[in-house]
């Protein structure tokens, strides 16, 4: 996530920017309302938060004019001035969220995940290089090839898309496809093999690779 900060007081930016780096946000800074405009209009960025006090210009003014020339970017609005007039102006001028400060910064990283959500909403399919998944059907290909998955492998090649190029830990695939992840060793290995004959085995490059003592993960090693 792409986050540029409008706010003049510098220590304040830092900290919302140092808590986000947690969380792998990435947070560019502007410390006046022009300086913000011009970054929002000349920027890629997923969401901007957006102080009202600002120099040069405030913060309504930056929303407004943003939304007058078109750009949709989502801002939150994150302020001390917390009366209801205030809010109405924000949402007015066509800010997404207003959040009054001080603010605890779980909850600020929580309003801006639902910010995100809305304008992100979730894919109905996977890519991992050849290999496609549509999880509205349940059905995946590779290089085109339909593929033949009994409904376990399904689940367990699902989660391996959804967590790529991540190792996924054994234990949490059991945890996710069996019920209380109780599974013995041998019907795993078999259902592994199963997944790989499919997958894998009619391919020239394997997607499907173990990492002893950590896991399995789904991805495409470039040769």
């Amino acid at each position: 996530m792409q986050v540029l900060i409008v706010e003049d007081d510098a220590e304040l930016a830092a900290a919302i920017a140092d808590y986000l780096s947690l969380f792998e946000v990435e947070c560019d800074f502007a410390y006046s309302g022009s300086a913000g405009l011009e970054m929002a209009r000349h920027g890629s960025f997923d969401i901007i938060i957006l102080d009202l006090m600002l120099p040069k210009m405030n913060g309504f003014s930056v929303c407004q004019t943003l939304r007058d020339q078109g750009y949709s970017i989502p801002v939150l609005m994150l302020t001390a001035c917390d009366t209801d007039a205030d809010q109405l102006e924000g949402f007015l001028a066509g800010v997404d969220d207003y959040v009054t400060k001080p603010c605890a910064m779980p909850v600020l990283w929580a309003r801006l995940q639902a910010i995100y959500r809305r304008n992100n909403p979730p894919s109905d399919t996977l890519t991992i290089g050849p290999l496609k998944l549509d999880l509205r059907s349940e059905k995946a290909c590779r290089s085109n090839q339909p593929l033949k998955l009994s409904p376990i492998s399904w689940k367990i090649l699902e989660l391996l898309a959804r967590h790529s190029p991540e190792v996924v830990p054994r234990k949490t695939i059991e945890q996710h496809v069996w019920p209380g992840g109780q599974v013995e060793s041998g019907n795993f290995n078999v259902q592994l093999h199963m997944l790989r004959k499919v997958v894998d085995h009619p391919f020239d490059s394997v997607l499907i690779h173990t990492y002893t003592g950590k896991g399995l993960c789904l991805k495409e090693v470039q040769e």
